[in-house]
């Protein structure tokens, strides 16, 4: 019989080998086992795929790596083929330098719902925070541990979200404490694959960061009756510490070109993808 695994576990990556390398550890600590991994890679260089056949050997879970060349951000065209190359028929979207607590993917699979999509949060680290990691740490979890340092770090305002990197499992706190509803962040998300191939996937008229794999991902699954569901304080994540990319106007443009039509299907995504043409 082929294995066919519960979920499938996307990993958008570009360049930054030794950080995959940390996410690649922390996936390999993940209390819920039955999963595989796809690394969607726009473009990177050979070192990418050194570490994916380097951890191919160091971990039992399946990888699966993607690679197109690179010609500029095409992200949700990468993300496009992940989603045709999955086993599963339910998709965690993270990014290549986010790493994920021990209970992310239990957290994503015990709170799936139909007609959902499920919207985490991340621990923005300081620059302090991330230059102390090492992967002896990272395999022992102690990324994960919030300690007096951190606290520091957080009142000077170096790290951000820290709040967030707290693991509450009692609904009827997090409910209490976290009352207000929450946009969805491309790199903490997870949906039935039946409802992305309803919107035709990812658009990939999106060529420029900002708003395409996520807002715009959002909005037209809303259109087809697929809500989202926050999980804040569960499916914990640490997104290293690097220069905030600026959003393109070029996005912003094309999402509210996207929410003055209501469609819910892209011109250009699943089934007829660029890489298809």
């Amino acid at each position: 019989m082929v294995y066919k695994p519960s979920l499938s576990l996307v990993i958008a990556v570009y360049n930054k080998p030794d950080v995959l390398r940390f996410v690649l550890a922390t996936c390999n600590r993940q209390s819920f086992k039955d999963f595989e991994i796809i690394v969607a890679d726009d473009g990177s260089g050979p070192e990418v795929r050194e570490v994916v056949e380097e951890s191919r050997v160091l971990y039992g879970f399946p990888i699966i790596h993607l690679w197109q060349e690179d010609m500029g951000w095409r992200k949700d065209k990468m993300l496009n083929s992940a989603i045709r190359s999955s086993s599963s028929e339910y998709l965690v979207f993270v990014d290549g330098d986010c790493l994920l607590g021990k209970d992310f993917l239990l957290d994503h699979w015990n709170q799936r719902e139909s007609n959902r999509i499920l919207f985490g949060r991340r621990v923005q680290m300081s620059e302090r925070w991330f230059k102390t990691l090492t992967l002896a740490k990272v395999m022992s979890g102690e990324y994960e541990k919030i300690g007096m340092r951190e606290l520091i770090d957080g009142l000077k305002g170096d790290t951000t979200y820290l709040e967030t990197g707290i693991r509450i499992k009692n609904k009827l706190l997090r409910k209490f404490l976290f009352r207000n509803s929450i946009a969805m962040l491309g790199s903490n998300f997870s949906v039935h694959k039946k409802d992305m191939v309803t919107i035709n996937g990812f658009d990939e008229t999106y060529d420029e960061p900002g708003l395409g794999e996520d807002t715009d991902v959002e909005f037209r699954l809303s259109l087809i009756g697929v809500t989202g569901k926050s999980l804040r304080n569960l499916a914990l994540q640490f997104h290293v510490h690097h220069p905030p990319p600026k959003w393109s106007l070029k996005s912003i443009k094309r999402l509210d070109a996207v929410k003055a039509a209501k469609n819910p299907r892209c011109m250009i995504g699943l089934d007829n993808s660029r890489e298809l043409d």
